[in-house]
């Protein structure tokens, strides 16, 4: 095959008589590429090393926060970091607890994020028999709003406590107070702002609601409401009577409301000023909008993963923010001075040559939330299965290292450590619905109190909302648990025919991601391990996948060999399965692993 001298992708189709000398393919049988990869092995993580590196970590904090832990007495204090890796695709956070990975939240670069969104649609029609409105909002499903969401703080939550009325002295004409009312206030073919509560999953459309909300820092601008109130994880008497002094102070304009967030906590008054000034400016911007726009017209977008992370992320009890991005990193520095300058200093750059999530352990970790299987320390294990209407969790006791024969101690030690790996692989994957566990058998009353409550203590941290019914008489555990978006897996898997009973495959653009990262980490590694500079790589590959890297990939591939002195060339088969793909050293001939 001739070299590519001007160093762009070379792609060639399979040839079935070759005249060249045999190929590295010939120690890689086609066969094995037309079936489905196999399912890999569950992983074990030792956890005490990863506890033992967050430590270490932790003594390289800045003498200026390790005094303001010394002085707070937090030095048994969990150690929390976030790392924030930004790729051509995807910008990936994860949040790690003493170095164990407990959130993640993935961004597609080339998608739009749909929830929190406003629009100004037309109410299509209306379906007195569901009591929903159907909005055209210029997406490519109507939006469905539910008659209750089009009720004035119908959405009230039960966990804020309204302090203050700030009620319009002149409703809006087109303001319903009851179910009854709506019909008249929206008819078919009306005009109405609607906000994105749960984004489309499936084929059913995004929900919204017109209760606008707007969240900030401490604050959380509500336009319509005209009511004001305190979240109850705020529980501090003294507290919540300051807080309640400072929203009386604030100054709301008629018929808007707000709600102080968990964070606010021991925050001085002005911070609230700052945060309700900047709600306020976000909000003239989207009402110019709204009035200068014909339906259907989008108005407003919440921040990328860089500015959720500001707001929402970098509370005080994170120790250190890890950013592998420079552009990310100026833009997360600019966001954090407007908002809280003094996390600042917590904000480092990452420019080591090794993959930020490889150099803390954060890959691995993440690879079990696309497994079906996850380990537990004791030898237990879960096995989970998400379907279209719920979730199912089976609690298995593996190859388990019990001390006792009867086994009644490792019963109740596995499904204790069952239930917090399953409120932590719940949040690591963004499942939502209802969701069924069934636990290893347990007789006895106390045991099985014992994991209801440890569920409930796991998840009290967890922001979606979610309710927990004890273990019933078939030892089944339920639980609904809230999903604004679809889970993660759904963003790297999409329907197949030959997916070896998964119902599912990796896409194209996921398979790209993964040979771009691939062949990053490999150079990378040729670099550090054996002084290699310049290589030449062949990729085999599905046609899918090579469709995806020669069209909206090309770029970033062209990138990808300028920057390290790179030969990439491609082979395509439909023989291969739309997963498989092997990297090969075309100087050894030998596969890169």
């Amino acid at each position: 095959m001739a070299r590519n001298t001007k160093r762009r992708p070379h792609y060639s189709k399979r040839r079935r008589n070759r005249t060249s000398s045999p190929s590295p393919e010939a120690d890689f049988p086609t066969g094995d590429m037309s079936l489905a990869p196999l399912e890999p092995k569950p992983i074990h993580i030792d956890k005490r090393e990863l506890r033992e590196a967050a430590e270490e970590r932790a003594k390289k904090r800045p003498i200026r926060e390790r005094l303001k832990a010394l002085f707070r007495r937090e030095t048994n204090k969990d150690y929390k970091e976030l790392i924030i890796n930004t790729e051509a695709l995807e910008r990936r956070v994860a949040m790690m607890e003493n170095g164990i990975l407990q959130g993640f939240d993935v961004e597609r670069l080339d998608e739009d994020r749909m929830v929190g969104a406003i629009f100004k649609g037309k109410v299509q029609n209306l379906e007195a028999g569901l009591k929903a409105a159907f909005v055209d909002i210029g997406q490519d499903k109507n939006a469905f709003l539910h008659y209750w969401d089009m009720l004035p703080g119908a959405n009230n939550d039960p966990s804020i406590e309204i302090v203050r009325e700030n009620k319009r002295k002149t409703p809006k004409r087109t303001e319903a107070k009851s179910v009854k009312d709506i019909p008249r206030a929206f008819p078919v073919g009306s005009e109405i702002v609607v906000q994105i509560t749960k984004a489309q999953i499936g084929s059913k459309g995004p929900r919204t609601t017109t209760n606008l909300s707007l969240p900030g820092r401490f604050l959380v601008l509500m336009p319509y409401s005209g009511q004001c109130g305190i979240s109850r994880k705020i529980e501090d008497k003294a507290e919540r009577s300051r807080l309640k002094r400072i929203i009386g102070n604030l100054p709301l304009r008629e018929g808007m409301g707000i709600i102080i967030r968990t964070v606010g906590q021991e925050k001085p008054e002005k911070f609230f000023d700052r945060d309700l000034h900047i709600l306020l400016q976000k909000w003239d911007e989207i009402e110019a909008k709204m009035n200068s726009q014909k339906s259907p017209a989008f108005l407003y977008e919440e921040p990328d993963l860089i500015g959720l992370t500001a707001r929402d992320f970098l509370t005080d009890d994170i120790d250190r923010v890890q950013v592998d991005k420079k552009d990310d990193y100026n833009n997360l520095i600019e966001t954090i001075q407007r908002i809280s300058p003094k996390s600042k200093s917590k904000v480092t750059f990452f420019d080591e040559e090794i993959p930020i999530f490889e150099r803390f352990n954060v890959e691995r970790q993440i690879e079990q939330t696309f497994m079906r299987c996850v380990l537990l320390p004791s030898g237990g294990e879960i096995v989970m299965e998400e379907t279209e209407a719920l979730v199912s969790i089976d609690v298995n006791t593996g190859s388990h290292k019990g001390d006792r024969k009867d086994g009644k101690n490792f019963i109740l030690q596995a499904n204790v450590e069952a239930a917090t790996e399953v409120a932590r692989q719940m949040r690591l994957r963004n499942l939502g619905g209802l969701v069924i566990i069934d636990f290893i058998d347990m007789k006895n009353k106390n045991d099985q109190r014992k994991v209801f409550n440890k569920m409930k203590s796991a998840m009290s941290d967890d922001k979606a909302k979610h309710n927990i019914l004890p273990i019933s008489q078939l030892g089944i555990m339920q639980i609904t648990r809230q999903r604004h978006d679809e889970s993660n897996s759904s963003g790297v898997y999409e329907a197949c025919p030959y997916c070896a009973g998964r119902g599912i495959v990796k896409s194209p653009r996921a398979v790209s991601i993964e040979i771009q990262r691939k062949v990053t980490n490999m150079v990378r590694r040729f670099r550090m391990e054996e002084g290699k500079e310049d290589l030449t790589l062949k990729v085999y590959l599905h046609p899918s996948a090579l469709r995806r890297l020669r069209g909206p990939d090309s770029a970033l591939l062209e990138r990808l060999e300028r920057n390290y002195g790179l030969q990439l060339s491609f082979e395509a088969a439909e023989t291969y399965h739309v997963e498989n793909y092997k990297v090969v050293d075309e100087s050894t001939g030998k596969e890169i692993r």
